[in-house]
């Protein structure tokens, strides 16, 4: 029942908070908290009840859904799941409590359809990665899409409206579009996999080649749009500088973390004769991320936009490890999914502060304002050198993962690839500078929001992620024995490759 309460306490709770009147404001943030800390509790004991060395899909339900279809309302999860269900779990509560003031400041917008519209978007995204039905996924992922338009469109902060509307409908039609596909190849599945949605079932099934690759397609299109890979990038950076900063925290720390989980969900176990196949134009899709994203991030102005364009490298770095097809790559893709949400949601939240003070998220707006908020600034350091994977914090072990996983099979890219860490170090350093370092920008001793550094509330909000960071950072053996199971089962079992034999036994055969 764990998985299912998760799904459904948000949902109830979106319902209930919804229903309250505008004046109720209060109430709303109380009652949303109170749920999304309830969540976090179930998903303590769903990992502590995880076995990582048992089967590989625990915690599993299975109820009658539409039985003349062969659908099934099922969850379950696997290594993989169970870290991205913990950071859903972990980010909601740390969003609200971030959010606290969010939308009191306009007459216009009401308090309680904001939390609950994401408790709404949590229940959702649970849904996502607890489905072991492939209908009821896809429902769930269309769903996620209503409550981030309405959050982006409406709630977003420090842009215009206009540009708010269109960052949201931009989101919502280019993920629109990619379900469009994955509905086209979900049917080809229930056609070829003998009318069923069950996803065990078909990862048992053997398609036609020509049927695999072009169902693999359908359903890789819609991740990489989700995700986003280049070249279906172009509305992250919109929509994350349109969004509110916690909204955002959300949209880039998890909700696109669907894309690749898809992929290791659904491409790879249905499809393995056509993820090897795509391999290589997937590998090339990523590296020309990484540098492409990483040169746009440099030039930014705004932070927001500069963070999502971050994002969309760090993506890359996570298709590597994937379609890399070794055990150490694909550990460390997962890592980094997990990683890369505690690191990017901290620095969103952490901008969103700045912003909140400051009244503007241009760069050139700031300027030293370390002087004036420097324990902020301290924090805000910290993240950026968490997003550029310093040593000792948690994102250093999974890329670290990704390009030794992927330098066993092919230097080149880990080579190229490795160039996005120098761009990486260019961007982050540069944004701090121009920001928190530096000369004083006379205008910022004007604005009463830099006078306070941070709140008991910020405190609360930014330690527990900070901690993690750090943990993680110095010991993932916890979250790697959890991750480990799943990925070798999925690369082994499911698509049939092995990692090679180390240098040393290959010169040994070679003699």
């Amino acid at each position: 029942m764990y998985l299912s309460i998760m799904t459904a306490a948000p949902l109830l709770g979106a319902i209930v908070v919804g229903c309250l009147p505008r004046s109720a404001g209060r109430l709303a943030k109380l009652i949303a908290l109170v749920v999304s800390v309830g969540v976090l509790g179930v998903a303590i004991a769903a990992w502590l009840k995880f076995q990582p060395g048992g089967a590989r899909m625990q915690l599993t339900e299975s109820y009658t859904w539409v039985p003349a279809w062969g659908a099934r309302i099922g969850f379950g999860a696997d290594g993989i799941a169970l870290v991205l269900l913990g950071l859903i779990a972990l980010l909601v509560p740390l969003v609200i409590i971030a959010s606290w003031n969010h939308a009191e400041t306009d007459s216009r917008r009401s308090v309680p359809a904001f939390f609950a519209l994401l408790l709404f978007l949590e229940g959702a995204m649970i849904g996502v990665f607890a489905a072991t039905d492939v209908l009821l996924f896809y429902v769930f992922f269309e769903i996620m899409l209503v409550p981030m338009y309405f959050l982006i469109g409406s709630y977003g902060a420090d842009v215009p409206q206009k540009q708010r509307q269109y960052a949201a409908v931009k989101f919502f039609l280019y993920s629109l579009v990619g379900g469009l596909f994955m509905l086209a190849a979900i049917v080809g599945l229930w056609v070829y996999g003998g009318h069923t949605f069950d996803w065990q079932t078909l990862a048992n099934e053997e398609f036609s080649r020509t049927a695999g690759r072009w169902m693999f397609l359908g359903f890789f299109i819609a991740f990489a749009i989700k995700a986003p890979f280049f070249p279906f990038h172009t509305w992250l950076p919109d929509a994350g500088g349109a969004a509110p900063a916690g909204v955002a925290a959300l949209l880039v720390g998890v909700m696109d973390k669907v894309g690749t989980f898809g992929i290791l969900r659904y491409c790879l176990p249905l499809f393995p004769e056509a993820s090897r196949y795509f391999a290589p134009l997937a590998i090339t899709l990523s590296v020309v991320g990484i540098l492409y994203a990483s040169l746009l991030a440099v030039g930014q102005n705004d932070l927001k936009r500069l963070v999502a364009y971050t994002s969309i490298a760090h993506f890359g770095f996570i298709g590597i490890g994937v379609f890399a097809f070794t055990t150490q790559a694909a550990t460390g893709a997962v890592l980094y999914m997990l990683n890369h949400g505690l690191a990017t949601g901290l620095l969103f939240l952490v901008v969103g502060m700045l912003v909140s003070r400051r009244g503007s998220a241009a760069i050139s707006d700031f300027g030293g304002a370390g002087k004036l908020v420097p324990v902020l600034g301290g924090v805000f350091f910290l993240a950026g050198m968490a997003s550029l994977a310093l040593p000792g914090l948690a994102p250093f072990v999974s890329e670290f993962l990704v390009l030794i996983g992927t330098f066993t099979v092919n230097k080149t890219v880990a080579v190229i690839a490795t160039l996005g860490i120098i761009l990486a170090a260019a961007y982050v350093l540069w944004m701090i500078q121009r920001t928190m370092q530096g000369k004083l920008n006379p205008s910022l001793t004007e604005v009463s929001g830099l006078r306070k550094d941070l709140t008991g509330r910020e405190y609360l909000v930014v330690a527990p992620l900070i901690a993690l960071l750090l943990v993680l950072g110095f010991y993932p053996k916890p979250v790697l024995d959890v991750i480990n199971p799943a990925v070798s089962v999925t690369l082994q079992t499911d698509l049939g490759v092995h990692d090679p034999a180390p240098a040393n036994n290959q010169t040994e055969a070679g003699k």
